[in-house]
């Protein structure tokens, strides 16, 4: 900056003001001073400009999964309304293991992010009270803990399982099958309103009809809807619709039926929670449930802003999207 201001004949006070975008500089000389910085490959030291401002222009999203396409599409639209701004993402995956989650976050915490988005895999606040303890503005996503005192964007998930349940039944299903996921509040929450629209349609609730898929990473979604399939295949009466708890799990679940030569919809419809961009594109196209997992990664930014220019002590606020079906071949009878 030294050697740019020296050359152009003005301040090094004026030099970073023009790599500030500051309005108080005149144009001609704005443009010189970039236009010199960009031949000159120059970079701005953000870890220095970051002890001066308390800023880093940096945010953290520590999420289970990274190959599951619910979570990137969120942060696909974290990312882009951030850049609208001029903050920026680090993406961390703590592959489902709690203690990779805290260990991620602690390395997050030392490199003095502006703040964090995370979806938590645990079933306890740890991470959520190391972060709160730092002083670090905090949004969960997608899973929430009620009674943490923390900013929160996701969907409605008791809505989700009476959504899909509700139509299963509207395509003329009688037993209804749910491949649950794990104890989370979401999975219990997807449970709830699978048993809450069984209970409106005086629908009687089997626990037999429940299959867990148990604790394991999204990653591995299609194994485990498989497994939970042969179980389905062995109940009598055979169940003629099924609920699943996201479309990795159902994708198994559907592939591991059509090989034991049921016929889809017409012997079992299927109904799976997310909406992967590939639904429509599978050999028999699967009906699902959409989280707006775009919109929440940009929900999510914009209440980040909110944040930074409020007092940390703001009261939390929470923000609930509504979920919408999408009916396809999987379980529409034509």
């Amino acid at each position: 900056m030294k050697d740019i201001a020296a050359e152009l004949g003005v301040s090094v006070v004026t030099v970073s003001r023009a790599l500030r975008d500051r309005p108080d500089i005149a144009k001609e000389t704005r443009d010189k001073i970039l236009d010199r910085v960009k031949r000159l490959n120059y970079r701005p030291n953000l870890t220095a400009r970051s002890l001066v401002t308390g800023r880093s222009s940096l945010v953290g999203l520590v999420v289970p999964d990274l190959i599951h396409p619910f979570f990137a599409e969120i942060a696909k639209g974290l990312s882009s309304k951030l850049r609208e701004k001029e903050y920026y993402l680090l993406v961390s995956s703590s592959e489902s293991d709690p203690q990779l989650e805290q260990d991620e976050v602690e390395h997050m915490l030392a490199h003095h992010l502006d703040c964090f988005v995370v979806a938590s895999c645990r079933k306890d606040t740890d991470t959520i009270r190391r972060i709160k303890e730092a002083g670090v503005p905090l949004v969960l996503v997608d899973r929430n803990f009620p009674g943490s005192g923390s900013n929160f964007v996701g969907v409605d998930d008791v809505k989700v399982g009476e959504l899909a349940t509700e139509h299963l039944i509207a395509q003329g299903c009688k037993r209804i099958a749910h491949i649950r996921g794990p104890q989370t509040s979401i999975g219990d929450a997807r449970a709830e309103g699978y048993r809450n629209a069984l209970t409106r349609h005086r629908i009687k609730f089997s626990s037999n009809y429940v299959v867990a898929c148990g604790e394991a990473s999204d990653s591995d979604g299609e194994t485990r809807g498989r497994r939970a399939m042969e179980e389905i295949l062995a109940l009598k009466p055979r169940p003629d619709g099924l609920l699943c708890f996201n479309d990795t799990i159902a994708l198994g679940a559907m592939e591991r039926a059509l090989e034991a030569g049921l016929r889809i919809p017409r012997n079992l419809a299927i109904v799976g929670c997310g909406n992967f961009h590939y639904s429509s594109k599978l050999q028999v196209p699967l009906s699902s449930v959409d989280q707006k997992s775009r919109e929440i990664g940009e929900r999510a930014a914009k209440m980040i802003m909110i944040l930074l220019e409020k007092s940390p002590s703001a009261r939390p606020r929470s923000i609930i999207l509504e979920p919408e079906l999408i009916a396809r071949e999987s379980s529409h009878l034509k």
